[in-house]
């Protein structure tokens, strides 16, 4: 009877299962401290505004946040500035990604590109995008156009470094054996260059998707009549500030969800990271 339950004890599968139920536990528990730490600032943000122990006129609590926010749905006022700004985010994140991509391969696969290349980037690079604003804006006018140029140049960098790094990191003896079995240059790119700098590459589209955040709001409290960033500079003009938070919270909510979902596609094109 001691040896059956020692038997039961070491089985491969029980202890398999086991582990599998205490990664699920981990998980879940992570889950769960993901969700109570904003809930957590939002019940005390709430609190100390009811009683009194921050400023309501700067820091209003939440809950008038959120009535205000479902005030602008249903008068269909946020509803365009939200199409506007997920419009230039999204078309300027693919101008700046899909550019970023092809010019890091080249520069990470070819010497001379590379060397005639990074001297423009390095020197462009330390420029923000911001600044260069007022030119794209006489360029390309204020309309959707010079937003939609500002996000691309500022997400075109991180994604080309970090590109152009990856492809410089593979193994030499990948790009051996694909020569030495006469692989073509498309060959060179989709099966060697794109996978193997694809851990740093998403990385820099990472980091492209949370500076394009940050360069809509900032675009577009400059020459825009419409838009989030629109809305948290007129809100904060006029001393509106619940509506300038439900801006800012709304900027915030898109980064954690674009986060997310950059994320998950990570997951599932490097399962073994």
């Amino acid at each position: 009877m001691k040896r059956d339950d020692k038997a039961v004890r070491y089985d491969p599968f029980e202890i398999e299962q086991r582990e599998w139920k205490q990664r699920q536990t981990k998980e879940r528990l992570k889950q769960l401290l993901t969700i109570a730490s904003p809930l957590f600032l939002l019940i005390m943000w709430e609190f100390l505004s009811r009683t009194g122990m921050i400023d309501i006129r700067f820091f209003p609590p939440p809950s008038a946040i959120v009535g205000t926010f479902f005030g602008m749905i249903s008068s269909g006022e946020m509803a365009g500035h939200i199409g506007v700004s997920l419009y230039r985010i999204l078309v300027g994140f693919l101008l700046g990604v899909i550019p970023g991509i092809i010019i890091g391969l080249l520069m990470g696969l070819y010497t001379p590109i590379r060397h005639f290349v990074s001297p423009i980037v390095m020197a462009l690079m330390p420029i923000p995008t911001l600044a260069l604003l007022p030119i794209i804006i006489i360029i390309f006018g204020i309309g959707d156009l010079s937003k939609v140029v500002t996000i691309a140049g500022s997400v075109f960098f991180p994604v080309v470094i970090n590109t152009a790094a990856g492809v410089i990191n593979i193994d030499s003896i990948y790009l051996d054996v694909a020569k030495n079995y006469g692989a073509s240059k498309l060959d060179f790119f989709t099966k060697i260059a794109l996978p193997g700098a694809m851990p740093v590459m998403l990385e820099g589209i990472q980091m492209g998707q949370a500076i394009a955040l940050l360069t809509i709001v900032a675009a577009e409290m400059m020459g825009a009549t419409s838009g989030i960033g629109y809305l948290i500079w007129v809100s904060y003009k006029a001393f509106l500030l619940q509506e300038m938070y439900v801006g800012l919270i709304l900027i915030s909510f898109f980064g954690y969800l674009f986060s997310l979902l950059l994320r998950g596609i990570q997951k599932k094109m490097l399962p073994w990271r």
